[in-house]
């Protein structure tokens, strides 16, 4: 029915007069073959005002524009929405669908769609959601261009040259504009949310540039600048491990990256920097030394605790036994950590009373728990000497009372040197046999002359020192001693007949029996009251007569000088027990008729 105070057909009968136009869901005409009549009460000229009105409501909407429509029904496939214009537009559920696959909108709702095309061949208009959202973002993001404002994307996936990331539209990061550093994991960004600027745009092509590092950059500035005007030698700063090398850690102070460097750790043994940090740690440091020329920080985070070598004498004084473990064996000893960052050494003399110790891998291995005595302390140089031998009794100690002096002991030979043989006492217990003690008359070269290496041999004990650890042992000791024989049967004045063996500079050696020698000095040899020089030779045998015995030094001297004298005066007294009385013989006389 028309209205009763207008000249225009209600839209609810308007499609069942006879020729009239096709309408839309609304009731609106379906194209612009509508033209509204104007009723008879009606003014023509304002009825042709309200006319311009309602054309220019259409001409102000062109294609390509994002308009606000509202949402007039939602069907399974579609939503209908009214723009004001002479149709409603059709756009697609599948615009207004969330991540769970429910739709976001419902009848009555405002929502922003582009007009794409005013009117399509059912007479509708084309709509999309989509695209409108796309045309926002992309003005905003030429927002954030001009405006230098910070974009917030995640990060889709890795391509050629960078990453491709989501800002509500698909944008470029490059790889040289990730970080401040360069990034050698690219995939590990995938998924995550970055924040950044906008570094070129180019809306035709659908190109848009992105940089962190730039953002970085810049926030790194306003930090470095507040970070440097606080700091300062000695003081306690929060920051965070940026890097890791095998010699320290970076850590950013806040703009500013300062090394922790590994020996500044920890007081305690510190094999690589990534034992005690990982990157991205939160860690306390304290500035060691600042150079404001170079802006070179060097920081440490172990002065931030009391050095354990400060009072390490009250811990671990000498003579006390301390448990350790070991952390690394070198050629010349064992160290051994008593704490963290204190560490004893056990020198490879310390490790055995007896054992002769070639490498300390023969007693001890890295990680073992290990019993110790404190040798010595030094705390200005940061030692600590052990001895692992001293927890044990000292055998040695004990050999004196098993093996008195004069003990016979049989024992078998491990070892030949030029001065002697080692002959093995007890297990890891030798006792050398000197050369010298093992005939009383060969002379002997080399120790091989006597004994073998393997020989099962009997010695008597001679000497023992427990605190340098020698046992002193004898073979010729078990035999007759041919020195004392000889002394005991001989005495100074004495004429003895002995072998000339060889001859010196000094005088002739004589053997006398068999392993005795003695010396005829050459002030021994001549005769001077005969005129005659005595020339010895080696291998000829000689009457000689004792003028010196010496049974401590075993020396004995002789002299052919003597014995002449003696013969001498012996013809003198005979001559003249011969002539007593007559006076008339001469004393050669007397050698004449001998």
């Amino acid at each position: 029915m028309a209205h009763p105070d207008s000249g225009l057909i209600s839209p609810e009968k308007a499609g069942d007069q006879p020729g009239a136009p096709a309408r839309t869901r609304a009731g609106r005409p379906a194209g612009p073959a509508f033209t509204p009549m104007p009723h008879e009460d009606v003014d023509p000229r304002e009825f042709a005002a309200m006319l311009g009105i309602y054309d220019d409501s259409f001409r102000n909407m062109a294609e390509g524009e994002v308009v606000k429509g509202t949402v007039l029904q939602v069907t399974e496939t579609d939503v209908v929405v009214d723009v004001g214009y002479k149709s409603e537009g059709l756009i697609a559920v599948s615009e207004f669908l969330d991540e769970s696959g429910q739709v976001t909108v419902q009848p009555g709702d405002l929502v922003d769609v582009l007009l794409e095309r005013t009117e399509d061949r059912d007479g509708h208009i084309v709509l999309s959601r989509e695209k409108a959202e796309k045309m926002k973002i992309w003005d905003e993001v030429e927002k954030a261009y001009t405006e230098r404002k910070v974009v917030i994307g995640r990060v889709i996936e890795r391509i050629k040259g960078g990453l491709a990331v989501d800002i509500g539209v698909r944008a470029f990061l490059p790889g040289s504009q990730i970080d401040i550093r360069p990034v050698r994991n690219l995939d590990a960004l995938k998924g995550q949310e970055l924040r950044m600027r906008v570094i070129k745009v180019n809306k035709k092509r659908g190109n848009i540039v992105l940089s962190r590092k730039a953002l970085l950059e810049e926030e790194n500035a306003e930090k470095k600048k507040t970070t440097l005007e606080t700091l300062a030698e000695g003081k306690v700063l929060r920051g965070t491990v940026k890097n890791i090398t095998d010699y320290g850690a970076f850590i950013d102070l806040g703009g500013i990256d300062g090394l922790l460097h590994i020996t500044d750790m920890s007081w305690g043994r510190v094999g690589h920097p990534s034992e005690l940090f990982k990157v991205n740690d939160e860690v306390d440091v304290t500035v060691l030394k600042y150079d404001p020329a170079t802006e070179r920080v060097s920081l440490g985070h172990k002065q931030l605790i009391q050095d354990p070598w400060a009072s390490v004498q009250d811990r671990y004084p000498v003579g006390v036994r301390v448990s350790g473990k070991v952390v690394s064996l070198t050629d010349y000893g064992a160290f051994v950590e008593l704490e963290a960052g204190v560490e004893g050494l056990i020198h490879v003399s310390e490790m055995s009373w007896s054992k002769r110790v070639k490498h300390p891998s023969k007693i001890l291995n890295v990680g073992d728990t290990v019993e110790a005595m404190v040798l010595g302390v030094d705390p200005a140089a940061r030692r600590i000497s052990l001895g692992l031998k001293q927890v044990e009794s000292n055998p040695w100690h004990e050999l004196a009372e098993k093996y008195p002096v004069g003990t016979r002991i049989k024992g078998k030979v491990r070892n030949l040197t030029e001065f002697g043989a080692f002959v093995e006492v007890e297990e890891d217990i030798d006792g050398l046999i000197h050369i010298s003690d093992m005939s009383w008359s060969k002379r002997i070269k080399h120790p091989s002359e006597v004994v073998k290496k393997g020989d099962l041999v009997e010695a008597m004990v001679l000497s023992i020192d427990a605190d340098n650890q020698r046992l002193s042992l004898g073979l010729k000791q078990l035999a007759t001693d041919i020195w004392d024989d000889f002394f005991s049967r001989h005495h100074v004045g004495g004429v003895v007949e002995g072998k000339v063996t060889r001859m010196t500079n000094f005088g002739a050696f004589v053997e006398l029996d068999e392993g005795i020698e003695g010396l005829i000095h050459v002030s021994e040899f001549d005769d001077s009251h005969g005129g005659e020089t005595i020339d010895l030779q080696v291998g000829h045998a000689y009457q000689l007569k004792i003028i010196k015995l010496s049974p401590q030094e075993r020396k004995i001297g002789l002299s052919i000088r003597a014995l002449k004298s003696d013969d001498h005066r012996t013809d003198f007294e005979a001559y003249a027990s011969e002539n007593e009385g007559t006076g008339t013989a001469t004393l050669g006389d007397h050698f004449k008729n001998r």
